[in-house]
């Protein structure tokens, strides 16, 4: 028997009350995370210090107003928040286009969520332990000028730490969309394969988009985001649906 895709179809409303409880319940997990992420936040201040420590070991934070200490607190709430709720925003992910999915397809979503995870913290780990480091260190001495001591402010030092942790950790997800996309048939092997010279083209806006104005980091993001294309093409070959022959037509 062939699975029939249009009687598992839900209407337009419904779709809309679907994607709202999935972002409700995935802004409830940000809320849960970012208030316990408040209460730790002292731990959170100290450990997010580590790739600058290791970058330039002397330098200290700075807050330059009444306010900023607690509103960088808040911030860093939420967007720990954010960070930790990741896992339970994928599943809500997922979990919305269950419906239109077919019932071989729907057997992969779990598997898909830990993968994804695994990823996120893949990514998040590699901007944190390599390109933070070693980034931080190329902007703030490389570049700093004769006789000047650098001062960086408490919110814009983890503001920076944090978006760059969550971005590295969502591009690392590119194998994982790829093999769900090859998997119902959006997508295969050939097709990526043609388009390199545009992911290339992506890539780059990309890396440019999400990192500081520097070649270092850039590169460092660019580099793992190609690998990781070009493993997404075998990848789709390798578990993509196979392409039926086209028949000639008379």
């Amino acid at each position: 028997m062939t699975e029939d895709r249009d009687s598992k179809e839900m209407p337009f409303l419904e779709h809309l009350e679907e994607l709202r409880r999935r972002i409700l319940k995935s802004l409830a997990a940000i809320l849960i995370f970012g208030i316990a992420a408040f209460f730790f936040s002292d731990f959170i201040f100290d450990f997010l210090q580590y790739p600058l420590q290791k970058a330039v070991p002397d330098i200290q934070l700075h807050f330059f107003g009444v306010t900023e200490a607690f509103l960088t607190r808040i911030k860093l709430a939420l967007l720990g928040g954010v960070f930790f709720a990741m896992p339970i925003i994928l599943y809500q992910l997922w979990q919305f286009v269950v419906p239109g999915l077919l019932e071989s397809e729907i057997k992969v979503i779990i598997p898909l969520m830990i993968v994804s995870t695994i990823f996120f913290v893949i990514g998040s780990g590699f901007c944190f332990y390599v390109v933070a480091r070693y980034g931080l260190k190329y902007l703030i001495i490389a570049n700093q000028p004769p006789d000047t001591l650098p001062i960086l402010g408490l919110g814009s030092y983890y503001s920076f730490i944090m978006w760059l942790m969550i971005a590295f950790g969502l591009v690392f997800e590119l194998p994982v969309i790829a093999y769900f996309l090859g998997k119902i048939g959006i997508i295969n092997s050939k097709m990526m394969a043609s388009g390199r010279r545009y992911a290339i083209i992506g890539i780059l806006l990309v890396s440019s988009f999400i990192t500081p104005p520097d070649l270092f980091t850039q590169v460092t993001l660019g580099v793992p985001l190609y690998l990781l294309y070009e493993a997404s093409i075998i990848v789709v070959r390798l578990t993509g649906r196979r392409e039926k022959p086209q028949e000639d037509i008379d």
